[in-house]
């Protein structure tokens, strides 16, 4: 896979590419938003690892701009958890986002995600969507979920496929009010809250209802995730050997 670092912490992006390049990745480093622009257009990444700190074009620019020429998958990376300018850039059409400080072995994970995430997107035929547990029939309005349908309201089905579309991506409040209710909706969070809740209701299985959802992820501060095949991460290989230890800002 080819892979676009854009840091510029010289200690992150050393490690960064030393640790995607010995599991195999073409890795091309780019230290600020104008060089990784260049870059992007140059080597054409399949996926963009970028910081949002970083002096002129920022994260959120690079992000956006990004999404005005691909729709090339993009983990930003943040030093703090509850960063406004994270939940900025995942609006902006970011795909995940990890906070530092943060393990080799957990980027590792977040880029098989995606990876599994553009492949299965490359399979999905326009009238059906399979991803882990889940099919569903656009045209006739059916979901099975663990090969059971479950009756959902067109709200509830919208959101389904909202979800399975971007499955593995962190969908913030404000895109999933947007997408679901149109621009006046956005405003309106309870109208996501109830949905959310209705859904897992119809598609999490007995055992978890009433305790941490299996599919529908909370992002906390920030929005969901759908892990379709109901682990969280959506990684089921074994781990990484050990690694060097988190990485932070210096």
């Amino acid at each position: 896979m080819r892979i676009l670092i854009v840091d510029d912490e010289p200690q992150i992006t050393r490690v960064l590419r030393t640790s995607l390049q010995s599991t195999g990745h073409e890795v091309t480093v780019a230290h600020d938003g104008a060089d990784a622009l260049f870059q992007f257009m140059k080597v054409q990444p399949e996926l963009v690892i970028t910081d949002l700190a970083m002096a002129g074009m920022d994260g959120i620019e690079l992000t956006r701009e990004i999404r005005e020429r691909s729709q090339v998958p993009i983990i930003v990376l943040s030093v703090r958890s509850h960063d406004e300018t994270k939940v900025a850039a995942l609006d902006e059409g970011a795909d995940d986002y990890i906070t530092k400080p943060f393990s080799i072995q957990e980027l590792l994970a977040r880029v098989r995600v995606q990876a599994r995430r553009v492949a299965a997107a490359q399979d999905v035929q326009e009238t059906a969507i399979e991803l882990g547990d889940f099919r569903i029939d656009v045209e006739r309005h059916r979901v099975l979920v663990r090969g059971t349908e479950v009756h959902l309201t067109p709200k509830e089905f919208d959101l389904m496929v909202y979800l399975a579309r971007n499955a593995d991506r962190v969908l913030t409040h404000k895109t999933l009010l947007r997408a679901i209710w149109g621009v006046a909706g956005v405003d309106q969070p309870e109208y996501l809250r109830v949905l959310i809740a209705q859904l897992r209701k119809k598609i999490e299985p007995e055992g978890t209802r009433g305790s941490e959802p299996r599919y529908i992820v909370s992002e906390p501060w920030v929005g969901y995730r759908l892990s379709p095949r109901g682990d969280h991460s959506g990684d089921h290989e074994a781990p990484a050997a050990p690694g060097p230890g988190p990485l932070t800002s210096s």
